[in-house]
C-alpha cells in the first residue's frame, strides 16, 4: 500500500483537452507528449509562485531539468479532458516537482511523474549545490 504524503503548499492545476496531433498510430496520446503536458503544469506552477523561466533568467539562474521520471497507468485519448497537477516537493538543494495527470471527469490517474531541476549561475555556468536565496524568497520560506 502506498503511504499518503502531506500535500505541498505550492501547487497548480491546469485542465486541457487532448488534441488530435498528440496521438500515435494506436489512437492514444504518444508517450513522449506527456513531457509537454508536464511543461504546461510546471509553467502554471512557476507563474503562480512568481518565478517563471523569464524571472529565473532575470535573477541570474537557469534551472535545467537534470532528471525526469514518468509512470504510465492508462492511456489518454482524443478529446479527453485532462487535469494536470504539479506540486513542489523539494526546494532546498534542488527543485523537485511531482505531477499527476488524470481524467478531468472521473479523476482516474493516467500518469505520475517527477522532474528534478538544479540552479545554474547564468554568468559562470556553474551548478549551485544549494538553491539560491531567490527561490526561498519566492516560496516565502526562510533560507537556511
Amino acid at each position: 500500500m502506498r503511504k499518503a504524503k502531506a500535500p505541498s503548499r505550492w501547487w497548480a492545476e491546469v485542465e486541457m483537452q487532448v488534441q488530435f496531433f498528440d496521438l500515435d498510430p494506436m489512437q492514444i496520446v504518444w508517450h513522449g507528449n506527456y513531457v509537454k503536458y508536464l511543461e504546461v503544469a510546471r509553467c502554471a506552477l512557476l507563474d503562480q509562485i512568481g518565478y517563471n523561466y523569464e524571472q529565473m533568467k532575470e535573477s541570474g539562474y537557469a534551472w535545467p531539468i537534470i532528471e525526469m521520471n514518468l509512470r504510465y497507468a492508462g492511456p489518454a485519448t482524443f478529446g479527453q479532458r485532462l487535469l494536470l497537477r504539479a506540486e513542489i516537493v523539494e526546494w532546498e538543494n534542488r527543485l523537485r516537482i511531482d505531477y499527476l495527470i488524470s481524467d478531468a471527469a472521473s479523476g482516474k490517474r493516467l500518469n505520475r511523474a517527477t522532474t528534478t531541476q538544479v540552479a545554474v549561475d547564468v554568468h559562470s555556468g556553474e551548478m549551485c549545490f544549494a538553491s539560491p536565496a531567490i527561490l526561498f524568497e519566492k516560496l516565502g520560506v526562510p533560507a537556511p
